[in-house]
Order: structure tokens, then C-alpha cells, then sequence
């Protein structure tokens, strides 16, 4: 077996032994658990990623684990987190444009010398508050909280806190207008 080979087989294991510690589970019944919830999640994420019912795709996010409230619409290619779904919270009246993307974790998968090193997994909670808009192709990283009545510019990289009633725009995104209310 090649070096490569080899660390390519210890970082498969670490990621696999990261998702069962954080899911509680263990042993082979744990990995079965596992891959079931995956496959279950990708597929419900799949439905979704592809409707052009908004409706639809809400309900599949929701059996994935999202958390939405009332009247949200996804458009089409919209996507949340595969492996952490549980850490989205998406309240009432918001709106995820197309190619939006919300990762509630980082991880250098393939890369052991990172990951055992300064660049471990990390998760966080994502929370978009009520009534606030992600526009098409922006990205929301972990531990980030949209707020009420905001507006995410396409494009957007957000890897910070939003204020209540702000537009952000760029990469980092940064506020450049209140939003009188």
C-alpha cells in the first residue's frame, strides 16, 4: 500500500469516528445509523436542491432536520448543510435564493495534516432570523446569525453576524445600509 493510500484510509476513519462521536454513536451498528441518516439526508436534500415547488423543498428540509418556520420560500439549487442540518434555523418569511449555500461546519476532509493540526472540524449554529433575504450565490458560513429583515447581496460571503434591518454586500460581506423600519 502506498503512503498515500495509507493516509488517505486514516483520514476516511477520522472523519467517520468525528460524525459517530458528535451523533452519540459507536461501533458497527453506529456506522450503519451513520450512512442510513446520511443516505436519508442527501436524498430528501436531493428532492429539495432540484424543486422548483418551494413548498416541497421545505418539507423535505424540514425531514432532513432543518428548522423553518411559516411562509419561508427555497428556490431551486438552494443548499443546506449536508452532514449538519440540525444546526439550521431559518425563521418565518425568509426567503434562500438559488445557488445559496449555508455550511454550518469546515473541515479539511482529505487532508490529515491539517485536521490533526491548527484546522480541526468545526460546526456552528446557523440562525436566519425572520423576513430576511439570502440572494442567489451567497454563502453563509457556520456560527453566523442573519437578522430580522436583512438582505444578503449576491454573492456574498457571510462569515460574520449580520445586524437586524441591514443590506451586506461582498467577500467578506460587510453592512453598507440601515434599513429604516
Amino acid at each position: 500500500m502506498s503512503n498515500f493510500e495509507e493516509l488517505s484510509k486514516d483520514t476516511f476513519k477520522i472523519n467517520e469516528k468525528e460524525l459517530l462521536e458528535y451523533y452519540g454513536y459507536s461501533g458497527i451498528t453506529g456506522k450503519l445509523k451513520l450512512r442510513i441518516n446520511y443516505m436519508r439526508s442527501w436524498l430528501h436534500h436531493t428532492l429539495a436542491f432540484h424543486s422548483t415547488h418551494s413548498g416541497f423543498a421545505v418539507k423535505m428540509q424540514r425531514l432532513r432536520g432543518v428548522k423553518i418556520g411559516e411562509n419561508c420560500h427555497l428556490n431551486p439549487y438552494a443548499l443546506i448543510d449536508l452532514m449538519y442540518p440540525e444546526l439550521v434555523t431559518i425563521e418565518n418569511n425568509v426567503t434562500l435564493g438559488s445557488f445559496s449555500m449555508l455550511f454550518a461546519h469546515n473541515n479539511p476532509t482529505a487532508n490529515l495534516f491539517l485536521k490533526q493540526g491548527d484546522y480541526p472540524r468545526k460546526t456552528g449554529k446557523i440562525h436566519i432570523k425572520s423576513g430576511a433575504v439570502i440572494n442567489p450565490g451567497a454563502i453563509i458560513t457556520l456560527g453566523v446569525t442573519i437578522g430580522t429583515n436583512s438582505i444578503i447581496s449576491s454573492g456574498s460571503v457571510v462569515t460574520q453576524d449580520i445586524p437586524d434591518y441591514c443590506v451586506v454586500v461582498g467577500n467578506p460581506a460587510r453592512v453598507i445600509k440601515k434599513i429604516d423600519h
